[in-house]
């Protein structure tokens, strides 16, 4: 029997060599990803919010709505899928419904925060977190809710804005001895706090570089000698993703012709590679009656 998508991703984590991972808030992005060879993606709440609902992170995203985005990445890439599944929409027993409806859509490591409901931005002011025996007990619900076990559970903290680095750490091993089966202790604030987190984990950890956030912007090289199993960039194709659309679409505003920009814009061609459509042209040849 072929390794599952969720046993690829155990194993690949495990070497903690820094594995980088885009942030994807669509299909369509997903694919280019995997097309440039990265070996997972990451299904980014913000991203999805962003672009979806045209709303900032503030929670607005349901289960349902989310589960539609994992399954349409799913059906369009083959490589492990991780979600942001915010706080589990509600208490323990929502994130073990969560984590069952998500998995059934195709993910394979699904990430629960500490962040009290409505979440913000991992990078915005104003976050609280709940107390570490409520997060314990949605991370342990999260556990025992999954269906395989391929499929893996991620722990976040938001912690070092709120409560401090060492409380964020005491969060982080307190949701391993749940059964989490990585870490992503968000928002440190300087290199050593970036240092320590891989050195203290007691599972493998996610670094989250946010263009514009808290955390300095390290290399992949660097992070990787840390020790680190994953640095995402959790919205770095969207913001590139805005920045181009604002200078194609301003540029047609402005003169009245795409001229002059065309340099900056996917070919046709090259549009209908990317969404498979040669493969949906051999279908219809097929399976033509006539």
């Amino acid at each position: 029997m072929a390794e599952s998508t969720g046993a690829i991703l155990r194993a690949r984590i495990a070497r903690r060599d820094g594995m980088l991972v885009p942030g994807c808030p669509n299909a369509l992005t997903a694919r280019i990803a995997e097309d440039l060879g990265f070996e997972a993606v990451y299904v980014t709440g913000a991203g999805v919010t962003n672009t979806y609902l045209g709303l900032p992170d503030l929670s607005f995203v349901s289960l349902t709505q989310l589960a539609d985005h994992v399954g349409a990445i799913r059906d369009a890439t083959t490589v492990p899928i991780i979600v942001d599944a915010d706080t589990g929409f509600g208490n323990a027993v929502n994130a073990g419904h969560a984590v069952r409806v998500l998995e059934r859509a195709g993910a394979n490591c699904i990430q629960i925060e500490d962040q009290v409901f409505p979440k913000r931005c991992g990078h915005f002011d104003g976050k609280e977190v709940v107390p570490t025996l409520e997060f314990v007990t949605k991370i342990r619900a999260a556990v025992e809710a999954r269906r395989s076990d391929d499929t893996l559970i991620m722990a976040r903290t938001d912690a070092i804005a709120c409560t401090g680095f060492d409380d964020a750490m005491d969060r982080a091993a307190r949701a391993v001895e749940a059964g989490a089966d990585c870490l992503f202790i968000e928002g440190p604030r300087n290199a050593e706090e970036i240092r320590a987190i891989p050195a203290q984990a007691g599972a493998p950890a996610l670094l989250n570089l946010v263009y514009g956030g808290n955390t300095p912007i390290l290399g992949q090289a660097e992070l990787a000698d840390m020790g680190y199993a994953m640095v995402l960039y959790a919205n770095a194709a969207l913001q590139a993703a805005v920045t181009g659309m604002q200078r194609v679409l301003g540029h047609i505003h402005d003169t009245g012709s795409i001229a002059g920009v065309v340099d900056q814009v996917a070919t046709f061609a090259e549009r209908q590679r990317l969404v498979d459509k040669p493969r949906y042209d051999a279908l219809e040849q097929r399976y033509a009656t006539e």
